[in-house]
C-alpha cells in the first residue's frame, strides 16, 4: 500500500492521505460539500435524472480505488482539465433533445420540440426510423481533431450509443448503427464513425472516452411489448427484472458484449463513460475488471451510482459551490442543448473561460459539450468558441493544466491554483465593460517573494498587507476589459 499512499498524497486533494481515506470510507467526508445547492445533497433513485439532466453522487459515496494503476490514471484525469464532449446521432437531424423523446413518461418536458401534429406512437416510430435518412456526409474526423488541439482539449468524451439504442460504431451486436445497410451513410469511408474520431484524436495525443448508455429503449431485451404496461414506455426496462430473469439476463449479456466489444476493438480508451444512472445490476464491476487486464488502469465513471466503478463524479449543467475533495468533472453545453439544436445560442470564450476558472479553481474538469449538425460539421458558433479559447489557453494554460487546489480557493473575485512550487492568482471579468483596476487585492496568506504576469514576464510591484497581498500595477489602456488577468506568485 506503499505506493497507493504515495499517489493519494501528490493528488492534493484536501482531507485526502491514506489514512483519511480508511476514515472517509466508513464515515464519508464532512467538509467540501456544495453548500445548499440543490445539486449537493445525496441523491435518491427518484432524483437521479430530472428532465434528461443527472444529479451527481454525493462525495461520501466515493470510494478510493485500490489499484495503483487506476490512481496513476486518476492523476492524469486531474491534469487535463479540459474535455470536449460530443453528443452526436440520428437526431441531430431533428433539431431536438437525444432520445429523451423517445420515454412516454418523459413526452411533456422532452417533446415540446415536436411542432408537427403526430401521435406519441407515431412519433417513436418516425423517431427509430431516423437512421434511415442519418447521412453526414460532411464529417470530416481529422478537422474535428485539428479544431481540438487548437482549443486546448486534452481528452474527448463521445457518445458511441445514447438511450435511443442507435450505435456510432460497427457493433456486431445490433443492426441500429450507422454501418448497417439501411443507414445511407453506411457506404462512407468514415462510416465506422467511432473508428475514425477515436483515431484522429489520438494521433493529436488527446485522450478518449467513450460515453456509452447503459440503457437501450431499441432493443427487444429492453424495451418490447406484452407486458403489463403495454407501448407506454418509460425510461426503465418494460417489464420487472426481478419478475422476469431470462429476459434481464439476454440484456445483460447484449450489454456487456457491447462494452467488451468498445474496449477490444476501438484501441485505447482512458476512460469509460457510463450514462442512464438508473440501471444497475448488469455485472458492470465484473466486466471492467476483465477490461483492465488489457486495458491497465482505464477510468470508469458510472455516473450517480457511487462505489468503486464511480471512479469520478460528473456534475451536469451545474459547478459545485465549494471545491469537492474527490475527483469530478462538469459537463456543461457550449450552446442550450446537448444535441444540436436549429440556431442555437453559444456562450462567448469569456463565459467559458470564467467557468473553466471557477471549476479548475475548485479541483474539477470542464467537459464542454458541442452538438455536430445533422451533415457532419460543428456549427460555426461553437467553432468560433472553441477558437478563441484555444487563443487564451495557449497565453495562461500553465495556471490550468495540471494544477491542483490552493486555498482560498476562490475569494474576493480571484480564484487560486497551485502547480511546481508557484500560485496561480486568477481575475476573471464578467462583462468587457467592467473596470480594470490598477490596483488589485490578492486574499492570499502564503509567502510571495516576487510576482509576475506570464502573458507579458512583467514583475509586478506589491506590498504586503493583512492576509494577503496588494498589486501595484500600469494603469489599463485598453477599450475592453480582458477576459481574465493572471498573476504568478512565488
Amino acid at each position: 500500500m506503499d505506493e497507493e499512499k504515495i499517489l493519494l498524497q501528490e493528488m492534493q486533494i484536501p482531507g485526502n492521505t491514506a489514512e483519511d481515506r480508511m476514515e472517509n470510507s466508513a464515515a464519508g467526508i464532512a467538509k467540501g460539500t456544495p453548500g445548499d445547492s440543490p445539486e449537493a445533497a445525496p441523491v435518491n433513485e427518484e432524483e437521479k435524472v430530472s428532465e434528461g439532466v443527472h444529479n451527481y453522487s454525493a462525495q461520501e459515496e466515493y470510494i478510493w480505488p485500490d489499484d495503483p494503476k487506476v490512481l496513476h490514471k486518476l492523476q492524469w484525469f486531474q491534469d487535463q482539465k479540459l474535455a470536449l464532449m460530443i453528443h452526436w446521432g440520428a437526431y441531430s437531424q431533428l433539431g431536438i433533445v437525444e432520445s429523451w423523446a423517445l420515454s412516454d413518461a418523459d413526452a411533456e418536458w422532452s417533446r415540446d420540440g415536436i411542432d408537427w401534429e403526430i401521435t406519441g406512437e407515431a412519433f417513436k416510430k418516425e423517431y427509430f426510423n431516423l437512421n434511415k435518412t442519418f447521412n453526414p456526409v460532411r464529417f470530416e474526423p481529422e478537422k474535428w481533431a485539428d479544431l481540438a488541439k487548437r482549443a486546448g482539449i486534452r481528452y474527448l468524451i463521445f457518445t458511441t450509443k445514447h438511450h435511443d439504442g442507435f450505435c456510432m460504431w460497427d457493433t456486431a451486436y445490433s443492426d441500429y448503427k450507422v454501418t448497417a445497410e439501411d443507414c445511407p451513410f453506411h457506404t462512407h469511408k468514415y462510416a465506422d464513425i467511432c473508428a475514425h474520431l477515436f483515431e484522429s484524436f489520438r494521433k493529436r495525443g488527446i485522450g478518449i472516452a467513450a460515453y456509452f448508455s447503459k440503457a437501450d429503449w431499441h432493443v427487444d431485451s429492453y424495451w418490447s411489448e406484452g407486458y403489463p404496461r403495454g407501448n407506454y414506455m418509460h425510461r426503465g426496462p418494460s417489464y420487472v427484472p426481478r419478475e422476469h430473469p431470462e429476459k434481464w439476463g439476454e440484456f445483460v449479456e447484449f450489454t456487456q458484449n457491447q462494452i467488451k466489444e468498445l474496449a477490444t476493438e476501438y484501441g485505447k480508451l482512458d476512460i469509460m463513460w457510463f450514462d442512464a444512472g438508473w440501471v444497475s445490476d448488469i455485472g458492470l464491476g465484473e466486466t471492467i475488471e476483465e477490461i483492465r487486464k488489457f486495458q491497465p488502469g482505464m477510468l470508469a465513471a458510472d455516473r450517480t451510482m457511487g462505489g468503486p466503478y464511480e471512479n469520478y463524479i460528473t456534475p451536469e449543467q451545474c459547478v459545485p459551490k465549494e471545491p469537492l475533495n474527490v475527483p469530478w468533472e462538469s459537463c456543461i453545453t457550449l450552446g442550450t442543448s446537448f444535441s444540436f439544436a436549429y440556431e442555437d445560442h453559444y456562450k462567448t470564450c469569456r463565459e467559458v473561460i470564467a467557468l473553466l476558472v471557477d471549476i479548475v479553481a475548485k479541483g474539477g474538469n470542464l467537459a464542454i459539450n458541442v452538438g455536430p449538425q445533422q451533415d457532419g460539421r460543428l456549427p460555426r458558433g461553437a467553432v468560433e468558441c472553441l477558437e478563441d479559447m484555444g487563443e487564451w489557453l495557449a497565453v495562461y494554460g500553465d495556471a490550468i493544466y495540471g494544477t491542483r487546489v490552493c486555498a482560498p480557493y476562490k475569494k474576493d473575485g480571484i480564484a487560486f491554483t497551485k502547480k511546481e512550487g508557484r500560485v496561480y492568482a486568477i481575475e476573471t471579468f464578467e462583462k468587457e465593460t467592467d473596470p480594470v483596476k490598477s490596483e488589485v487585492w490578492i486574499p492570499y496568506a502564503g509567502t510571495v517573494t516576487s510576482i509576475t504576469m506570464p502573458d507579458t514576464g512583467a514583475v509586478v510591484e506589491f506590498t504586503r498587507q493583512d492576509n494577503g497581498y496588494m498589486l501595484h500595477l500600469q494603469e489599463y489602456d485598453k477599450e475592453t476589459a480582458p477576459i481574465a488577468r493572471v498573476f504568478c506568485l512565488m
